[in-house]
């Protein structure tokens, strides 16, 4: 099974990918640093210098119904944002 769940494809993320040379994804709760560097190397040929990780909490949701409001909360997440090497890009729309 795979450490990671998918990469995090967004406007903010895409420009920071490009100024910085980070890019973010989404891994599953239990997986540790080194696992994920050697995941994303593995994965895309790329040396990894450094990687954050954080928990995102769920946000809290409510609907209006015919029978009321409905409250909710949306699942939490753990991010890793990890950082390559100055020469190396990753290149998510490769394979589509």
């Amino acid at each position: 099974m795979s450490i990671i769940i998918k990469p995090i494809v967004s406007e903010k993320m895409t420009v920071v990918a490009e100024k910085y040379n980070r890019y973010g994804f989404m891994v599953t709760r239990e997986a540790t640093k080194p696992e994920i560097k050697r995941e994303i190397e593995s994965i895309y040929n790329v040396k990894v210098v450094r990687v954050n990780t954080l928990i995102q909490r769920g946000k809290r949701t409510a609907r209006n119904t015919k029978a009321g409001v409905i409250l909710g909360q949306k699942n939490n997440f753990k991010k890793a944002y990890v950082f390559v090497d100055k020469e190396d890009t990753i290149d998510f729309y490769s394979n589509i």
